[in-house]
């Protein structure tokens, strides 16, 4: 399959261990897709993703990157920017999450089958995701399934 790692999932990877229960079952999954799943799968990234995870305290900020270097950057295209626009004028998403809309239309634009993250505020939520479908498609595209490592750990129904 062909996915796009958004920035929440570098982040899981190498962030120092959660004392939250929640945030660390999800960094360990996380680390677990990273090391076990991701092999099997073309990876792909964009700029907007390496913007944003060079960010912050500059150890952690050099292991996301270093973690990502070898993963194919998507163009940021005029068809990625009309489908970010489209998707910000739906108010599906509030204004401050114009790059969570880039990341939806970059995975969108450049046909990628999943989008990998653990933003479930804006990107991965179940009261957004068929309104989002449905804008996609009035647009002309086919979105990609948007889900987190948990679900894409599980092994495929045979």
């Amino acid at each position: 399959m062909r996915i796009y790692i958004e920035s929440t999932i570098p982040s899981y990877v190498v962030a120092r261990p959660a004392r939250d229960l929640l945030q660390a079952a999800r960094q360990q999954l996380t680390r677990d897709w990273w090391e076990f799943r991701r092999a099997g799968h073309a990876l792909f990234t964009s700029q907007l993703v390496l913007d944003e995870i060079a960010f912050g305290e500059s150890e952690m900020a050099n292991r996301r990157l270093e973690l990502m270097a070898d993963i194919t950057l998507l163009a940021s295209t005029g068809e990625a920017g009309e489908l970010t626009r489209n998707i910000m004028k739906s108010r599906l998403l509030p204004p401050k999450a114009e790059g969570d809309g880039a990341h939806i239309a970059l995975a969108t634009v450049h046909e990628m089958d999943i989008l990998l993250t653990w933003n479930c505020r804006h990107i991965a939520n179940a009261f957004t995701l068929g309104r989002l479908r449905r804008l996609i498609e009035s647009c002309g595209y086919s979105a990609p399934t948007i889900c987190t490592p948990e679900e894409f750990l599980q092994e495929p129904y045979e």
